[in-house]
């Protein structure tokens, strides 16, 4: 963990970053996933620090940076993402701006959870990012206009850009499925949504909620269908 006065303050550029299709990795390379996966972190750390960035937090496969510029970030995803090219991983990247609140434990707000939620939507070797990352580069960069989406977890539309021109899948927002948007917000029942999610992951094909009517069972549902968004290409339905 970075001691908080090391962060950028102010205007920050959010870059966050995840393997894709890991634990398929994992079987295919066995016991040279574990080298593959520190030359991964080798190279990232290398194209980041380069571009100014600060590690914030990084969680098994995944890297949380935070730059203080936004072109700096941009430039830095490139080259981490070429990078990689090579190699057996790929690591999908999504950038977010903005002025989030720094506490002695770090970045805290809804900057930081924008932030992740772009990045999640993206595919393996495709770098997206914010509207108000957009709104600090220069005209002339590159980008793909992917439009408004709805992303879990928050309640306002987002709008997404893609950096390049390379055709990927449709990204894994909500907008790209057929989940209703649930009017209020939903609290507690984290673990019941692991148990679910953990089931459909591990290769369940059909897995049955039961319960008397009125316990939840639709909106248990929506949230575990949201939370898989991430993992199929051809969306959730």
């Amino acid at each position: 963990m970075t001691p908080m006065g090391e962060l950028p303050r102010g205007n920050v550029t959010f870059l966050f970053t995840d393997i894709e299709g890991s634990t398929r990795l994992l079987h295919e390379l066995g016991d040279a996933y574990a080298d593959a996966l520190a030359e991964h972190r080798r190279l990232l750390r290398q194209a980041f620090a380069a571009e100014g960035g600060v590690e914030v937090d990084t969680q098994g496969d995944a890297f949380f940076y935070a730059f203080p510029s936004a072109a700096g970030a941009v430039r830095a995803a490139a080259a981490g993402r070429d990078s990689l090219a090579r190699g057996p991983i790929s690591v999908r990247m999504g950038l977010h701006t903005g002025e989030p609140q720094l506490t002695g434990e770090g970045y805290v707000g809804i900057e930081v959870h924008k932030g992740a939620r772009i990045a999640a939507a993206a595919h393996g070797g495709q770098i997206v990012l914010s509207r108000e990352t957009r709104a600090e580069l220069d005209d002339a960069l590159a980008l793909l206009d992917l439009g408004e989406h709805r992303v879990k977890d928050l309640a306002d539309p987002v709008w997404i850009y893609q950096l390049g021109d390379e055709r990927f899948p449709p990204l894994k927002t909500i907008s790209n499925t057929n989940l209703p948007r649930p009017a209020s917000s939903f609290v507690g029942r984290e673990r019941e949504i692991a148990d679910v999610v953990s089931l459909l992951r591990d290769g369940a094909r059909l897995v049955t909620l039961s319960g008397p009517g009125g316990s939840g069972k639709t909106r248990l549902s929506i949230e575990v269908a949201a939370e898989l968004l991430p993992d199929f290409k051809s969306d959730v339905f």
